[in-house]
């Protein structure tokens, strides 16, 4: 049995299932491994002839040193025959919702609370995670004991939302800033989930046995089919080039571009800094995205706009705001007032995110370098190691960007998507990048 420091807590591996290592020096005191990779402090000990385990708490919270003077401060107790399990089990089982709650925001804030891929949650993350708490959990279960909840409480949370009996409107942080809180579905779905991780937590935590939230039927996320045609790719490209003339929009007018060109969401977009952006490998290095590290090979349309961009650059972001501001905040007012009565309202950052990804698909490239192209799990470059991108995956990126840019730009040109034969495909292709090759020569003559 190693003494219990910082190194025997880091170098505690999970083995598939939950254990204990004992202190080789405090009698009782431990650490507890969950499977999940966690880790908390226990005490062991004896009250009344039976043996009762205290959980001190979760690792990151309490550092071994002060979980070993805790220990000690309750053997104390114990050697004057207080049971402070027992005590703590009275707790729990008085422990409201809310309070729970409570418990769950202050380890997320500390980002105690792993998200995908085991990461801590990310600001937004959190941020939608505690609107949901606030703003649904708490005023429909707030005031129930966690040790009472049922499936028939957990069936009731998800039916509420779902009818909008959390439906209001309240005021936000920011200058006339409000919140409008619908519910419905697909609310009604992630509600759930996060309830049912609030769940999981206080299971690891020791306050409950089961989790009733889970196995429970959620209705099924609206799946977003919508996708931009040829014809609507030109009429895109008509009104970004009307918006373009007013400086006051050009900024907006490149952010809109890019996300046509690369797939990228808008948040990775928005917030692209200059140091991600690698003119010679042809990609962009995300040091964050939802998949954590991620390298997103890009077309050669994408690298002009950003070195049109270059002489311009004053500070670490590509797109900055009033004042300097890292966030450039007036996109989504741009965003509407180009889109909105349009012939394209209704169209989202996820719709041009998707229209690339089923473009590439017609133009007949697999699964999975359509994945590493727009950064999903299943195929993303994650690696930071990586220096020089396969040249498949940059040859890729050339090809659907010069297609949707050609499209922007107005080339009547039609990619027949029906037929499965791949020298027909590769001849159509051919045809068309020659006829954007030769647009572009005619409009450098001009």
């Amino acid at each position: 049995m190693p003494k219990i420091n910082k190194k025997a807590v880091d170098t505690a591996i999970p083995n598939g299932r939950d254990y204990v290592i004992w202190d080789s020096e405090l009698p009782g005191f431990g650490l507890r491994v969950f499977a999940s990779g966690k880790r908390s402090y226990v005490l062991q000990y004896r009250s009344l002839g039976r043996s009762r385990r205290y959980t001190i708490g979760l690792h990151g919270v309490w550092t071994p040193e002060s979980a070993r003077l805790e220990a000690k401060a309750q053997l104390g107790r114990i050697a004057r025959g207080d049971n402070p399990a027992e005590e703590k089990q009275l707790d729990h089982q008085a422990l409201t919702v809310k309070q729970l709650c409570d418990l769950y925001r202050a380890d997320l804030e500390a980002g105690l609370i792993l998200g995908k891929g085991g990461r801590s949650k990310k600001a937004k993350t959190i941020y939608t995670d505690l609107g949901r708490i606030k703003r649904h959990i708490i005023p429909l279960l707030g005031t129930r004991r966690v040790k009472d909840l049922t499936r028939a409480d957990a069936t009731k949370l998800l039916k509420d939302v779902m009818a909008g009996k959390t439906r209001t409107t309240v005021k936000t942080d920011k200058l006339r800033g409000k919140s409008i809180v619908r519910g419905g579905p697909g609310t009604a779905s992630r509600t759930l989930g996060l309830f049912g991780a609030i769940l999981t937590y206080a299971i690891n935590m020791g306050i409950i046995d089961n989790n009733p939230a889970h196995g429970i039927r959620k209705p099924k996320d609206q799946v977003r089919q919508r996708r931009l045609t040829e014809a609507e790719y030109r009429t895109l490209g008509r009104m970004l080039a009307e918006f373009s003339s007013d400086h006051a929009y050009s900024t907006s007018v490149d952010i809109i571009r890019l996300l046509a060109l690369t797939g990228c969401r808008r948040s990775e977009i928005i917030g692209l800094r200059w140091d991600e952006v690698d003119f010679e490998g042809s990609c962009l290095r995300l040091a964050e995205s939802k998949e954590g590290y991620s390298i997103r090979p890009v077309g050669l349309p994408v690298l002009e706009i950003l070195e049109d961009r270059r002489p311009y650059a004053d500070g670490e972001f590509i797109f900055t705001g009033q004042r300097n501001s890292p966030v450039f905040g007036a996109f989504p007012h741009h965003w509407d007032r180009i889109f909105k009565g349009s012939a394209l309202d209704g169209v989202t950052a996820h719709v041009l995110r998707h229209s690339f990804a089923s473009l590439a698909n017609d133009l007949g490239f697999t699964e999975v370098t359509i994945a590493a192209l727009v950064g999903h799990a299943k195929g993303s470059v994650t690696s930071k190691y990586i220096h020089t991108l396969d040249s498949a995956l940059v040859m890729a990126a050339d090809t659907i960007a010069g297609y949707i840019d050609g499209l922007l730009e107005g080339i009547e040109f039609k990619l027949t998507t029906n037929s499965l034969d791949r020298s027909s495909r590769k001849s159509t292709l051919e045809k068309f990048l020659a006829a954007a090759r030769n647009s572009a020569e005619e409009a450098a003559r001009a």
